[in-house]
């Protein structure tokens, strides 16, 4: 096949890797619109399970990866004056650089070609077989034909902010600040011996309130080195560059698509689907994506059916996952029914606000009901069933209104 990846991101480097591995007399080329080296971001999250499919698909890309992260197992919070520890999965961060550069590398060396300032539109599709539209949340080719594709961008309530910091965390950091405006938080991790991300969030109100809407970028990170003063250590924080010296603050955009492919061009990544940042997510789904197309395409020899299968088989892989990032998402926009509960059960409930029932159970009787259920397994099963059930009724009177 001749394959024209659009976006040299995690999804399109690769499945241009797992498909030169299967059969390196395919063509393949990676066309990135930005220069090599440049990268928006700061660190990457990803899990134990991830890194065992690494692992299974390209040894070689795994252990390269493994090798420049750091990892952790704890997660600490602090709300006000207030530090809760506690042990949790396996976790790694890894600079979206690095990662990056470790995937581009192992590209050319299998016979991709890469090209850097390479600028694809819709109207100058390159001559291939198969198109694969890895150009991001904004993606130009799937905008273009959005109806067909059935996208649905929904933004969240919260604004947001991506920062890096020299803190090298220890542990999965979570830190909640009260101010005279109500609350703000970050989420911050380690992805390198001196390097580490800060996610900032608030409600807009707050966003406004401290002036955040409106500071210049060295004001606006001073006022949050001093709110996040605890954490940091005296480290600083550190914004990306902008034209007119602003700070980049974000809603999230919750992208779907009714289908996921047009002839033969198909979405991939962030241009296909979105999950919250605050499950991190977004790098292992956009290599899942990947390992799934590369399959289907070695498996089926029409490329209809085999997107079709990668669609079939994506679409239910993410079910779970879309469902516990927009109730992690919610969960932070209705902070203060949880913020004041006691420092253990609070964090617990951080833990759990994956969780479809949470939002239509008191705080405090989830809770009990929730340690009863690690006791029982009866309890447990009923807690799986009901969640959905009653998340479920709730959303579909939400929409009769």
């Amino acid at each position: 096949m001749k394959v024209a990846c659009v976006g040299g991101g995690p999804a399109g480097l690769y499945l241009s890797i797992l498909l030169k591995l299967r059969d390196p007399s395919h063509d393949i080329t990676v066309h990135e619109r930005n220069a090599e080296g440049t990268t928006y971001g700061w660190g990457v999250t990803y899990w134990r399970g991830l890194l065992d499919q690494l692992r299974a698909h390209d040894p070689q890309t795994a252990r390269a990866v493994e090798a420049s992260s750091v990892r952790w197992n704890e997660g600490v919070a602090h709300v006000r004056d207030l530090t809760t520890r506690r042990p949790g999965d396996e976790g790694y961060g890894i600079g979206r650089h690095r990662l990056l550069e470790i995937l581009a590398e192992r590209a050319r060396s299998l016979g991709v070609r890469l090209e850097f300032g390479s600028t694809i539109t819709p109207d100058d599709l390159p001559a291939a077989d198969l198109v694969v539209a890895g150009d991001g949340v904004h993606s130009a080719l799937r905008t273009r034909h959005c109806d067909h594709f059935g996208t649905r961008i929904d933004s969240g309530r919260n604004r947001y902010l991506w920062l890096g910091t020299s803190k090298a965390f220890d542990a999965f950091t979570f830190a909640f600040v009260e101010t005279d405006h109500g609350w703000i938080w970050c989420y911050g991790y380690g992805f390198g011996p001196d390097a580490g991300t800060c996610v900032v969030e608030c409600a807009p109100e707050t966003w406004t309130g401290l002036g955040l809407d409106k500071a210049p970028e060295t004001d606006g990170l001073a006022l949050l080195e001093k709110l996040f003063a605890g954490i940091l250590d005296g480290h600083p924080l550190i914004g990306r560059p902008s034209a007119d010296g602003s700070t980049q603050w974000l809603t999230f955009r919750t992208v779907t698509n009714r289908t996921w492919h047009r002839g033969n061009v198909v979405l991939i990544g962030d241009a296909a689907h979105t999950t919250h940042y605050s499950i991190g997510a977004g790098t292992t789904l956009a290599l899942e994506d990947a390992i799934a197309l590369a399959g289907a395409l070695h498996e089926r020899s029409a490329l209809p059916e085999a997107l079709a299968r990668y669609e079939r088989e994506r679409r239910a892989a993410l079910l779970s996952l879309q469902s516990a990032a927009r109730h992690s998402a919610l969960w932070y926009e209705n902070l203060p029914r949880y913020i004041d509960l006691p420092p253990q059960q609070m964090f617990a409930l951080l833990g759990q606000r994956h969780s479809p029932l949470l939002p239509y159970v008191p705080p405090q009787l989830y809770y009990r009901i929730d340690r009863a259920a690690g006791q029982l397994e009866a309890l447990r099963r009923l807690k799986r069933w009901l969640g959905p059930k009653v998340a479920g009724t709730m959303q579909n009177r939400a929409a009769r209104r």
